[in-house]
Parts: structure tokens; sequence; C-alpha cells
């Protein structure tokens, strides 16, 4: 039984993965921010112990790091979009967006990796996106930030392979979450055409690809593109 700590676990790909965890038998901890109602289904229907903490906030992750304990897997999987043109985004949104997606990444893996340290075993599992691969128009703060996602992995992948730690990355595509809300039905049907299966993704699709690195002990410093073709 692994120990298993999900971030963003609270709704779309995160609870998905926490539930598929817990399903596997593992130990599984995860943070969210603030949808405590959320938190307390995913926790009550997984028997996963739910944590607040904002990832943006170093004290608040070595705080949540400090009562889970020695950790196996870590899953980077927090994460907020910003929607607008660049020109128009704040400096404020564009350091949130930065302060979660990246910033978070950093506070997450510097205090889960004590312990794999000290096991010299672990596996680190980011999470990144399409757009970080070839950038997205109106989501520029996004894409800068998924980009940054790919580049941390694989230069963690090789600062920490030869401690035993895996590192990789999922760039997911078009998956149905929270996320797409803003997206209108004309746009998400322009999407679904563009993938080479004709459908958009669901979040058990990115946690079954998560559950695949967890258990390939010979991958690392990997991007998983799992996005339905419409990136190759």
């Amino acid at each position: 039984m692994s120990t298993v700590v999900i971030t963003g676990g609270s709704r779309g790909i995160g609870a998905a993965a926490v539930e598929l965890f817990a399903k596997r038998g593992d130990r599984v901890f995860f943070l969210y921010e603030k949808n405590h109602e959320a938190a307390q289904t995913v926790a009550e229907k997984t028997g996963a112990t739910a944590i607040c903490c904002d990832v943006a906030d170093g004290n608040a992750v070595r705080a949540a790091f400090e009562k889970i304990g020695d950790t196996d897997i870590l899953i980077c999987n927090a994460g907020i979009c910003h929607y607008g043109l660049m020109t128009q985004t704040t400096e404020a949104e564009w350091d949130r967006v930065f302060a979660v997606n990246v910033k978070g990444m950093y506070h997450c893996i510097n205090a889960a990796t004590p312990s794999f340290l000290k096991k010299q075993k672990g596996c680190i599992i980011t999470v990144s996106s399409m757009w970080g691969q070839q950038g997205a128009s109106c989501e520029v703060a996004y894409s800068a930030t998924k980009g940054a996602v790919i580049a941390m992995t694989k230069a963690l992948a090789q600062e920490l392979g030869p401690s035993g730690v895996r590192v990789n990355c999922i760039a997911p595509g078009v998956v149905l979450t929270d996320m797409c809300a803003g997206l209108s039905e004309e746009t998400l049907e322009d999407l679904r055409q563009q993938s080479l299966i004709g459908k958009n993704g669901k979040p058990e699709d990115i946690a079954q690809a998560m559950a695949y690195l967890a258990d390939a002990e010979f991958v690392t410093g990997e991007v998983l593109n799992v996005n339905g073709g419409i990136i190759l």
C-alpha cells in the first residue's frame, strides 16, 4: 500500500484520481483550497483524507505534509486557468495563476522530496496541458504556466533520477471539468471534432494515465499526451 498525495483533489481530474487510487487500496490524502462541501463528499465516498491547503502558500503546504508523513507518490494536479487577452490580464491575475500552477508545484515537491530521498524511491506526477505544448490564444498566462510544468518535470527527472525518484508529466487535452464551464457548446463540439477519436476526455481518462505512470518503474522524464489525438 502506497501513500499518495493528490493536490486539487476535491473536483474534476483530482477527484477522479482520489477515487481511483483509493480503489487500488492506497492510503490517499488530497489537498483542496476552499470547496469544503465538495471535499467532504469526496472524502466520504473514497475514505481518503482531505486537507484544506492553498498550494500557493508554502507554510500551509509544509504543515500539510507534516500531518501526512512519509509519501510514496505525489500528484501535482492543482491548477487554475485565466481566460482573456494578455493586454487585459492584470498583474494580480497573472501572479495568481503562476502562484498556484507553478509555485504550488514547487512547494509540494520540496515538501515531499525529503521522504523520497530517505527511501531512495518515489514518484512525482505533474499535470500540464496540451496548451503548455502549443499555447492557446486568450490563455497566455495558463499556457505559460503549463509550459513551465513540462520544463520543471524534465529538469527534476534528471535531478532526482539518481536518487531513485521518477518524475513524469501528463498533458491532457480537452477534459470535461469545471475548467470548461466558460466554453460554449459550439466550441466544445469543434474541439471534439478535432480529436482523432471524435470525443472530448473525462476526468477518469486522466486518472487512469496517472495510475499507469505511478506503476511504470522504467518511465521517467516523459510527457504523456492524453488528448484524444488533437496533438500528436
